[in-house]
């Protein structure tokens, strides 16, 4: 299938790439602009994903399930918002 597709199922797309700027990229390209996750050790690599990652919510070594209300103090239910002016990120 397509990454322009979103699934509406239990499935998965699973693309390696060759460098975190790829991955960027792609992210920025591709992604919701929901909730996005890196999993590295390499402290410059972190700072360059949480800097460029066009998305609300931007983790490092983190589940994206922490995406959630509950978490973020907000109550058992809270929105996204993805739009890119006024509010961004967890609102309730």
């Amino acid at each position: 299938k397509s990454f322009k597709t979103e699934y509406g199922d239990l499935e998965i797309t699973i693309e390696i790439i060759d460098n975190i700027e790829s991955a960027i990229s792609h992210i920025n390209k591709y992604g919701s602009g929901h909730t996005d996750s890196c999993i590295t050790n390499n402290k410059s690599k972190q700072k360059l994903f949480l800097n460029l990652v066009d998305s609300s919510c931007v983790f490092i070594n983190t589940s994206t399930r922490f995406a959630d209300g509950y978490r973020f103090g907000l109550g058992a239910e809270v929105g996204i918002s993805t739009n890119r002016i006024h509010a961004r990120g967890p609102v309730g």
